[in-house]
């Protein structure tokens, strides 16, 4: 044999040995993908988190399978994905409640217990009225609450829920105290806004989609959004900052997040399928048509913002008397 085209099957045969010995390292994800959702199918959460899979499946080129897990008031969800191995193929769309339930003695389980991935998207608080109250602006109304504690009664949610937070936080803020109106508990916005249009409370704190209706049949009117600027949809609303000079920003929020632990290779690979989610007019259009507000934290500043909004919550709950 020519000692040339010895050497050549020599060199294929090298290749062939090391390349068997050490193949190449495949791209994340290899196999599907689970999506957690700690509250039930056809609500707010899930169609975010719905939309968001069906994005991602294509982006990863695998299935990205929702699962509802409910219970607990969000602690039997919100516990699937902090439990679930931290590898990348389980995640879940993280709420508010990972705040709010271990103060109020629900679970042990904190925000601590999770990878950030990303902040999606932020609701707001706002006051609303009656149209024909005598209260035109939020101070007018502060005011009046101050003056008479325990004389205006007020409603949103559930006892110590997040627009109850959202209210007492914003009192306090104004130098009021948190438990200044009678908290009327409703199974929720929609219930209380309609109890607010028929004179049943004096006022409702809640987002402003959950008032569009009303408002828009001229039957509400919305006096301050707590957030640090005005929101599109809605530009005639100021916010507390410009109507009061308070600082107090608070709603509810949805964020993307995996187990703790989780390797910061897949926690970047993540981040920019979900900024590229993010950044599409598919994902605007959603979002604006579900009067949903869209907000972008990255996984840094995503845990950031938790650990900021777990201690205010944290402030506010024992103020209100309701930390356990």
């Amino acid at each position: 044999m020519k000692p040339r085209k010895w050497l050549g099957l020599l060199a294929s045969a090298c290749a062939m040995v090391f390349g068997m010995a050490a193949p190449s390292q495949a791209a994340f994800p290899e196999r599907p993908i689970t999506l957690i959702v700690p509250w039930a199918a056809g609500g707010g959460t899930d169609a975010v988190a719905r939309y968001i899979a069906s994005v991602m499946q294509e982006e990863f080129g695998q299935p990205v399978n929702v699962v509802n897990r409910t219970g607990g008031n969000g602690v039997v969800g919100h516990s699937a994905i902090a439990t679930a191995p931290p590898d990348g193929y389980t995640i879940g769309l993280i709420t508010l409640e990972i705040n709010m339930m271990h103060w109020m003695g629900l679970t042990d389980l904190t925000y601590e217990a999770y990878t950030p991935l990303a902040l999606m998207n932020a609701d707001p608080a706002a006051i609303h009225v009656r149209a024909d109250s005598e209260f035109k602006t939020i101070n007018e109304l502060v005011e009046a609450i101050k003056a008479n504690p325990g004389k205006f009664s007020s409603s949103g949610t559930a006892q110590g829920g997040s627009w109850h937070l959202a209210l007492a936080g914003m009192l306090h803020s104004l130098g009021a105290d948190p438990n200044s109106t009678r908290w009327v508990p409703s199974t929720g916005a929609a219930t209380a806004m309609t109890d607010l249009a028929a004179g049943g409370v004096d006022l409702v704190s809640c987002s402003l989609p959950e008032a569009r209706a009303l408002r828009d049949a001229g039957r509400v009117r919305s006096l301050v959004v707590m957030a640090e600027k005005r929101l599109a949809q809605f530009p005639d609303v100021p916010t507390l900052k410009e109507a009061t000079g308070s600082d107090w920003v608070k709603g509810v929020w949805r964020g993307m997040a995996a187990p703790k632990g989780l390797p910061e290779d897949i926690t970047k690979r993540y981040e920019e399928v979900l900024r590229k989610i993010y950044d599409s007019e598919g994902f605007k259009k959603f979002m604006s048509d579900r009067g949903f507000e869209m907000v972008w934290a990255n996984s840094a500043d995503f845990g950031a913002f938790m650990e900021r909004d777990n201690k205010e919550i944290g402030e506010m709950m024992k103020l209100m008397g309701l930390a356990k």
